[in-house]
This record gives structure tokens, sequence and C-alpha cells, in this order.
């Protein structure tokens, strides 16, 4: 897919990145959220807040739960603690909507699934849980107090999501029924990319989202991975949209590195 061309060093978020479709926020469910903070924190220099109780999406998980992630004092994602330890261990993407009912509708009539309906996040926002009609998982946001991203396109910050699938064409056709504008619109200058899963991971890995953090030095970066316990799972490669590399956290949850 075509590189989004939005690489500026701080780019904080603006109401024009969250049309319908844009990716918004990203959240990562781990067994161990301290570890996670260790981990992350040195990685990414980011700083944690915890919030009261809220529910389980955008970092407003119980106290202790679930934390938001803050770079130079903007958020940039969450990490939640898992409730149920039979749950993956993931980096999830959530894509900006209006109406999360509506979309959840539009989901399902294009043969998507929706995993968890769309549910009341305090006074923060709606979420929701879907899956694509290969089985990939993503999330919706409708914002309320809280819009999503504080910054992206920066190290340290979310810079791509890119879909392995099965069906490139299928992707192509389900997520572009749903974000047209956002994908293919005059103007649009997509964070979202599809990719055949086999061109980077076996091709019996389920279709997947795979969250990009953008890095000023992907060797440097890579072996902090290391240093701090995590796992390189695919080397430097080159896409349309950078060099990226997929790593893996101390507790499994894989992630890739981009530099541009």
């Amino acid at each position: 897919m075509a590189e989004n061309g939005a690489s500026e060093k701080r780019a904080s978020a603006r109401p024009s990145d969250h049309r319908e479709g844009v990716p918004c926020w990203v959240d990562a469910q781990l067994s161990d959220v301290e570890a996670g903070k260790r981990f992350y924190g040195e990685l990414f220099g980011w700083t944690f807040e915890e919030e009261p109780p809220a529910g389980n999406a955008q970092g407003a998980g119980d106290a202790g739960r679930s934390v938001r992630a803050c770079l130079d004092g903007e958020p940039v994602a969450a990490l939640v603690r898992k409730t149920d330890g039979r749950m993956p261990t993931v980096w999830s993407v959530y894509f900006h909507t209006p109406d999360a009912a509506a979309l959840a509708g539009r989901i399902r009539a294009g043969g998507g699934q929706v995993v968890t309906p769309p549910h009341p996040v305090g006074d923060l926002g709606t979420a929701a849980l879907a899956a694509d009609p290969q089985g990939a998982v993503f999330g919706l946001w409708q914002p309320g107090r809280r819009t999503g991203f504080g910054r992206r396109h920066e190290p340290g910050a979310f810079a791509w999501a890119e879909l392995y699938t099965r069906d490139t064409e299928a992707a192509n056709a389900f997520y572009g029924d749903l974000f047209h504008d956002a994908l293919f619109g005059p103007d649009a200058s997509p964070d979202f990319g599809r990719a055949p899963v086999s061109d980077v991971f076996p091709a019996e890995m389920p279709p997947h989202f795979l969250v990009h953090f953008l890095v000023e030095d992907a060797e440097a970066a890579l072996g902090a991975v290391t240093r701090l316990g995590g796992r390189v799972r695919v080397p430097p490669f080159e896409t349309s949209y950078g060099r990226a590399a997929v790593v893996s956290d101390v507790q499994g949850a894989s992630f890739a590195l981009l530099q541009r």
C-alpha cells in the first residue's frame, strides 16, 4: 500500500485524522501489565498513567488492570491486563467511527462478525471488537471524551497497521466497503495496508493485524528488544511504507518496528 506521507517527528493527531476507518488507538492485552510497563517504557520512552474504573478499551480499565501509555504527556497506547488467561496476548488496532452500532451492522452485512458488541467505556467513548470474513480481529472506537492518539507518526508512536490476510482482494473489498473514504478517497492518506500472509509469516498463520511503531534506528531498537528480553521474529525487510521488522515483547505480544 502507498506510504501515508505523514512523517514529521512531532505529528500530534488532528481531528481530520479521525474520519471513519482511520486507525485511532492501539492496546496490548497482557498477563503482567507491570512487566509491560518496564519493557515498553524502556523501549519507546513511554510513561504510564493509571485510570479510574471505566472498562477495557482506550486504556480505561480498573486501576491496576490497565494503564494509558504516554509520549511527552500525550496518549499513544494502552496496556490492558487480561481478565482470562485463555485470551491471546496481542496488540490490537482500533478504527475510528462516528457510530459504532451502525458500523457493527455493516460489518455483519459484509460477512464479518461482531465479537464484542459496542459498549460504553465510561464517558471516554464506545468500543467494540469485530472480525473480518477471514477471521482477523480489529477494534472500533466511537469517541466521547477521548478521541484516540495524542501523537502518531513519530518515534515511539503508532505509524502503520498491516493486515496479513490470505486474500488481499477480498480484504480490499470488505474494508473498502466499510472505510472507502479513508482508504481510497481522493485525499486519502491511509495508515492501513493489506498483504498476503505468506509475504512474512508462514502460510498457516491465521489472518491478523500487525501494529507498527515508528523508530529512528531499527537496528538499535532491535538490540533493545533483545536486551529487554523480547524476540526478533522477522528480521528487517523492505516494504512500500518503510523498513520493518517483526518482534515480540517478553510476554509474546507481536508488533513491528518501522523505520522511514
